[in-house]
């Protein structure tokens, strides 16, 4: 569900979080201990090694907080995802954490009531995160007020969305086009709301962009998202949902609900392209969205960038192969990932090298 940066980097090796410079150090609380944070870095390697290698790239302040969010949107996440979870229980689940989140209910229930009912379909990972949701709530609530703020929105708003989307999902897709903007602001552009306050909150020079920044982020986690969605169609399929737009193949002549992976009519084709276009239109806002960041702040430039590139490449791949039958049939190669963190290194501070590196990227796809 979280789609703010879907794109797999398990086959690289951790990097070294480089020092940046801010106008402002807005810290989370000093309270915030050794064994807290140490917790947290074992937690994100075990349910996401690619916010483990992006998430180091941010100023550690930031860093640390950001890290914390991510594990309060998994947590939501595993709910989501537990096959063996009937909606009316999801339901609870959501409402519970998002009460002890908001400090209006005791966790410790939360956590042993939800870790009884997890399956081995679960990973391990995650029956491990949830078992540490005391200690992850115990960070949060050490943040600053502003810091704490966006977090607890952005997770509201994300179980509101779990429950609303896990009653509309299956094979017949998505209603509209409006209806998958509103699907991705749940799972991902208010994702990239919250993480503009707290770069706001970090950086009195990003604060002062904020009106432009906020539209933007949610362009940027809906570009982000709707690459994942179309990498995932017909894995998505195999478990019985689709979040493509029904009107968009229906204008072609193809329904959604008939779609198989064995056979790739050009109507599918058709709508296929159009989808692409629309997410690199949403990609292109991404990249205004970093390059409105200062150019000193290379830890934050680095961190929206990666996610972008990799986006980029994987609608490459996607259109390139339309026909493809799985996720990993367009799944972006080792080289790829190396090359694109290589390429923005060099390219972070330079916007004119950035918005070259970003045509050449684009030059096939729909636009």
């Amino acid at each position: 569900m979280i789609g703010y940066s879907p794109y797999s980097f398990a086959a690289l090796n951790r990097t070294v979080t480089l020092p940046t410079q801010s106008s402002v150090s807005v810290t989370a609380d000093t309270s915030v201990s050794t064994a807290g944070q140490l917790l947290q870095d074992e937690l994100l390697q075990g349910v996401s090694r690619t916010f483990a290698l992006t998430i180091p790239q941010l100023p550690e302040p930031l860093g640390l907080v950001v890290g914390n969010a991510y594990l309060l949107c998994r947590i939501v996440d595993t709910i989501e995802d537990e096959p063996t979870l009937s909606a009316a229980d999801k339901q609870y689940f959501c409402r519970q954490f998002v009460a002890a989140l908001q400090g209006q209910a005791a966790v410790q229930p939360f956590a042993e009531g939800l870790a009884t009912q997890l399956s081995a379909h679960t990973l391990a990972a995650e029956h491990e995160l949830i078992r540490q949701t005391p200690q992850v709530i115990a960070m949060t609530h050490r943040f600053n007020a502003e810091q704490r703020a966006a977090l607890s929105h952005c997770v509201e708003v994300m179980a509101e969305g779990m429950m609303e989307f896990q009653a509309a999902g299956s094979v017949a897709g998505l209603n509209d086009c409006a209806h998958l903007d509103r699907y991705c602001y749940h799972v991902a552009g208010v994702v990239g709301e919250m993480l503009t306050r707290l770069f706001c909150d970090y950086s009195s020079a990003i604060a002062r962009q904020r009106a432009v920044l906020m539209p933007l982020a949610v362009e940027f986690g809906q570009g982000l998202q709707m690459t994942n969605i179309l990498k995932d169609t017909w894995d998505d399929r195999a478990r019985g949902v689709c979040w493509l737009p029904r009107d968009v193949f229906a204008a072609h002549g193809l329904v959604l609900a008939d779609m198989d992976p064995a056979h790739h009519p050009a109507a599918f084709s058709q709508g296929l392209e159009q989808l692409i276009g629309m997410a690199h239109g949403h990609l292109h806002s991404a990249l205004r969205y970093t390059l409105l960041i200062p150019a000193h702040e290379v830890g934050i430039r680095r961190f929206c960038l990666w996610a972008i590139g990799m986006a980029m490449l994987t609608l490459r791949n996607i259109n390139r192969h339309r026909d493809f039958r799985s996720a990993h049939d367009v799944k972006i190669t080792r080289r790829a990932v190396g090359m694109t963190i290589a390429a923005t290194r060099i390219a972070v501070r330079h916007d004119r090298l950035l918005r070259g590196l970003f045509y050449l990227l684009g030059t096939r796809l729909p636009r």
